[in-house]
């Protein structure tokens, strides 16, 4: 079975959905045509640096995932001028897709940012994305809106015209929730007015207040549908002048995706043994730790805030979280010190050690996906920085 480009693409997507992304990011296709086929194997690195290209050319790869997005800035040429310039223009002329997942990847269930939580309080069991061994949620949660619950649509209709109402207005796309259509609620209630001179009420008499049974019809909508929405209850409302509300709808928050995460330990641990888990776990060499006043080596910690990568822009979620220590990869030395004076640890394993170890999970998880492309993790790929013995 052949696939294309675009079918690694909705692969990807589907375990890092691209609205999981930090608004900043340069998340998704980079370099290459959507509907080229994969003739090659995919390559998953975490840069995309000459060596890594090097590797994917000679190993005839058709696509390369690489971690961190290799375009940032916007590029005006391509030429040799610059190492970016020089390794997407090799890109582009050996025919290799790019797509980067970034953060889309941090914030989705069963990514990085799950798999180095593992590191702290895995469960020693391989059942799918639940390696977790304690209450664990994101320390931003992810908020978002199904399309089609954007706002709510709230009209007044007398009882005898509401069935006629609501399909009129589920017609023109409000009401959908899911796979469900015609969704609404209804409740009766009394509705009064009392009609200007000139005006020609379908109940009462002009200059005089009227009391009328009527129905609260609620629907949901998109913001895209709401105009025609807005014209068919006008259309379809037996009254001259309807009244109706429209509500902007506040996202729904997800505690298990968004940007890092909070670990309540059900056993406390100290800052050496978490330190010790970690360095197994990720096969690091280095992990430094700096510990608040009032905290030792012996101080058992149970709430742990963990984000990969570069995460000192998460100190204060973590904090407001009640976290006592803070894991990331790597943190400016005066937002290490802010951390500690605000009486939360923090330790560092280094940025791309904090990020690496999951792509072998990432190839096996879309080699599941993708029947007969073949995944490999970069051999050239590794940190820049090198810790002396």
């Amino acid at each position: 079975m052949s696939h294309k480009v675009a079918d690694l693409i909705e692969a990807i997507e589907r375990i890092a959905p691209p609205t999981g992304a930090e608004p900043w990011d340069r998340v998704g296709l980079q370099v290459g045509d959507p509907s080229r086929e994969l003739a090659g194997p995919v390559l998953l690195t975490i840069d995309l640096t000459r060596r890594v290209l090097d590797e994917a050319i000679a190993m005839k790869a058709s696509a390369i995932i690489a971690y961190h997005p290799p375009i940032w800035e916007p590029l005006a040429k391509l030429t040799d001028e610059t190492n970016t310039e020089r390794i997407i223009r090799r890109a582009i002329e050996s025919g290799i897709a790019i797509y980067s997942p970034h953060t889309a990847i941090d914030s989705a269930r069963g990514g990085v940012t799950d798999w180095l939580c593992e590191g702290i309080a895995g469960s020693g069991t391989d059942d799918g994305e639940n390696r977790i061994s304690c209450d664990v949620r994101a320390l931003v949660p992810l908020q978002e809106n199904e399309k089609t619950q954007e706002v709510k649509i709230v009209v007044f209709v007398p009882a005898d015209a509401v069935e006629q109402l609501r399909g009129a207005l589920a017609t023109a796309g409000a009401g959908r929730i899911g796979e469900y259509e015609v969704c609404s609620f209804a409740v009766e209630g009394q509705g009064t007015f009392l009609g200007t001179p000139g005006t020609n009420p379908v109940i009462g008499e002009p200059g005089r207040l009227e009391r009328v049974e009527e129905v609260r019809l609620e629907m949901v909508c998109s913001k895209f549908v709401l105009p025609l929405v807005i014209e068919t209850l006008r259309q379809f409302h037996p009254y001259e002048e309807p009244a109706f509300d429209v509500y902007e709808l506040l996202p729904k928050p997800d505690r298990s995706t968004g940007t890092g995460r909070r670990l309540a330990l059900d056993q406390p641990a100290t800052v050496p043994e978490i330190g010790a888990k970690l360095r197994a776990h990720l096969g690091a060499s280095r992990i430094r730790y700096a510990l608040p006043e009032g905290m030792d080596e012996k101080t058992p910690l149970h709430k742990i805030g963990v984000v990969p990568g570069s995460g000192g822009d998460l100190i204060e979620s973590a904090i407001e979280g009640g976290c006592q220590l803070f894991v990331t990869g790597e943190m400016t030395h005066h937002r290490v010190i802010a951390a500690t004076a605000r009486g939360m640890a923090v330790l560092l394993a280094g940025h791309t050690n904090t990020e690496r170890g999951y792509l072998p999970r990432l190839g096996t998880r879309l080699g599941r996906q993708m029947q007969g492309v073949e995944f490999r993790v970069s051999e050239s790929d590794r940190d820049p920085l090198v810790v002396l013995g």
